[in-house]
C-alpha cells in the first residue's frame, strides 16, 4: 500500500479521457477542492491553450505547468487534473508519484476520436495554423501521441477504463478504488 500523508489526487489521461469533467465531480463528491492546471494557465496567461501554442509558447507553458504543480502538490484535500502532457516532463511525473495518488483515466483511440473529432481548443490536434484535421489524419495524430504518452500514463496507482461508461460508473469506481490508499472521512 502506498504510504501517503495527505488527501492529494491527480488525474491523468489523453486529452478527451474525462479529467476535466471527472474532476470536479469526484471533488464534490469527496469533499476535496478542485484544480484543473490547464485552466490555471489559462487565468496566468490571459490566453487560451491554443493561443500559447500557436504563438509558439510551449516552452513557456510546459514552465508555468510545472510551477503550478510543484505549487498544489503541497495542497490537501485535492483533485488536480493534469494536462494530457504534464507527465513528460520526468521531474513532474516524480512529484505527483512521491506526492499523492495517480489515477490514469484510459480510454481507447476510438473513444478518443469520437469525443475530439469536433474539438477545436487541443493545439496538438490541429495544422500548425490551427485548422481541423481531416478523419484520417486526426486518427493516425492521436494514435502517434497516445502511443508515446500511454507508458507514462501506465506509472499510475490506480488505472480506470472511461470507455462507454457513464460519470457516476467512473466516478464509483474510482472511489472503490481509493479506498485502498486513502483514508476517506467522508463514510465511503
Amino acid at each position: 500500500m502506498l504510504d501517503v500523508r495527505k488527501n492529494l489526487i491527480f488525474l491523468t489521461g489523453f486529452m478527451g479521457s474525462g479529467k476535466s469533467t471527472i474532476g470536479p465531480i469526484l471533488a464534490n463528491t469527496l469533499g476535496f477542492n478542485f484544480i484543473d492546471i490547464d485552466k490555471e494557465i489559462e487565468s496566468i496567461t490571459k490566453k487560451n491553450i491554443v493561443e500559447i501554442f500557436k504563438n509558439n509558447e510551449e516552452k513557456h507553458f510546459r514552465k508555468l505547468e510545472s510551477e503550478i504543480l510543484k505549487k498544489v502538490s503541497n495542497y490537501n484535500n485535492y483533485i488536480v487534473s493534469l494536462g494530457g502532457g504534464t507527465l513528460l516532463n520526468q521531474d513532474n511525473l516524480k512529484l505527483v508519484l512521491t506526492k499523492g495518488i495517480l489515477i490514469y483515466l484510459k480510454t481507447d483511440l476510438d473513444n478518443l476520436y469520437k469525443r475530439l473529432r469536433y474539438k477545436n481548443d487541443r493545439p496538438l490536434l490541429l495544422t500548425k495554423t490551427g485548422e481541423h484535421l481531416t478523419d484520417e489524419e486526426l486518427k493516425i495524430r492521436i494514435k502517434e501521441i497516445l502511443t508515446e504518452r500511454e507508458k507514462i500514463y501506465e506509472n499510475a496507482q490506480i488505472i480506470i477504463n472511461t470507455d462507454d461508461k457513464k460519470i457516476s460508473s467512473t466516478i464509483d469506481e474510482i472511489i472503490k478504488s481509493l479506498k485502498n490508499y486513502l483514508k476517506l472521512s467522508t463514510g465511503f
